[in-house]
């Protein structure tokens, strides 16, 4: 059994359900990332895994052990907040030692962990500081400690960056990788952001409304991901979502996409045995952002690429790119593009699409056509 086990685990209050069966496996040393909007469950999956709260039914063990009555002293986890919970009449020493003395560790092996975690952390200046002399980083930086003097089977995160600003977050987004490559600890993180569930996870489950829409690793879910909500979800900018008409030509799937001008037929390539029941039907044609530029910046040796011309609604620049907007099939369509190549709102700009990377979903069921 891996060092997380999640089996049909439901939570109601009355007649309301906040988790509708969740099944998730990792195994020991691995990233676990618990990734959504606000509202749909995650925290509350931490908290039970914590238990922090109780489980309506289904099961979960922590490594080969069912923990479902246990209360959390007995769980063998640490638990990152998102608000530190510091003790603020504590030094940093104090706070990182506070657990070891609860559970009689010797004075002498306190202070070996103790040294060993803030090196670890590079706080070793901070240990005889107060938690309101330090900032929000270095805050973090200990209630991570803390978490890490325990040494336990499973750490807990609860999205432990959100208070940070945003150059902050992507420092500490680093440290808790390098963290946990040097370390191979088992980590179950929380966030409602997506960039920090690609950046830091080995496994992803995207969650929604109480259920894990798709459980995989960043990279399955971003090239594949199961339904219109994790492909939206997943990336930034988010996937383009066009709706169009599948047809056939050749054995070829196609669809066509209107600029308002004119008409470009898109090869997405054979024409696959889930796709053949949707010729002739509607279906909506998701392509993510890079997959759509200019010229000068297309990867020539691809063989699908195709052009399509495109009248320029608004400009981006982000610095290293320049997301550009144009209407296709009248819906918006975002590109991205290098900042050198000379795209201006209003004018007709002449794009470079790659097809064959472009994916189809049901527009009934939401669900990526296979």
């Amino acid at each position: 059994m891996g060092a997380l086990s999640i089996r049909n685990v439901k939570k109601s209050y009355g007649n309301t359900h906040i988790l509708k069966g969740i099944d998730i496996d990792i195994d020991k040393g691995q990233f676990l990332i618990l990734v959504g909007p606000s509202g749909c469950g995650k925290s509350t999956l931490l908290n039970m895994i914590a238990g922090l709260e109780d489980i309506s039914s289904g099961e979960i063990h922590i490594g080969n052990r069912l923990v479902n009555h246990l209360p959390p002293k007995d769980r063998d986890i640490a638990m990152v907040f998102q608000s530190y919970a510091l003790y603020p009449n504590m030094t940093v020493r104090q706070n990182i030692s506070f657990g070891l003395e609860i559970r009689k560790i010797p004075v002498a092996e306190q202070k070996a962990i103790v040294e060993r975690v803030a090196n670890m952390l590079q706080i070793s200046h901070l240990l005889d500081r107060k938690p309101n002399q330090l900032s929000g980083g270095q805050r973090q930086r200990v209630a991570m400690g803390r978490a890490l003097a325990r040494n336990p089977t499973l750490f807990l995160f609860d999205e432990p960056l959100s208070n940070l600003d945003a150059k902050l977050r992507v420092e500490m987004r680093t440290e808790i990788k390098l963290l946990h490559q040097r370390m191979g600890t088992t980590i179950v993180y929380v966030t409602h952001d997506q960039i920090e569930a690609m950046t830091l996870g080995d496994r992803i489950a995207v969650m929604k409304d109480g259920e894990v829409k798709q459980f995989g690793t960043p990279q399955q879910i971003y090239d594949t991901p199961a339904n219109l909500y994790v492909a939206g979800f997943i990336g930034s900018p988010a996937m383009n979502f066009i709706p169009a008409t599948l047809e056939e030509a050749e054995g070829q799937a196609i669809v066509r996409l209107d600029n308002g001008t004119e008409t470009f037929p898109a090869k997405l390539g054979p024409l696959g045995t889930a796709q053949r029941p949707y010729v002739g039907k509607s279906v909506i044609l998701g392509i993510r952002p890079e997959q759509i530029t200019d010229q000068g910046s297309a990867q020539a040796d691809q063989p699908n690429l195709q052009l399509i011309r495109a009248k320029v609604e608004i400009t981006e620049p982000t610095g290293p790119d320049t997301l550009v907007t144009s209407q296709f099939n009248g819906v918006k369509v975002t590109a991205r593009c290098h900042p050198q190549a000379g795209m201006a709102p209003g004018q007709t700009a002449t794009l470079v699409i790659d097809p064959s990377k472009a994916l189809l979903f049901d527009p009934a069921s939401e669900n990526r056509i296979a």
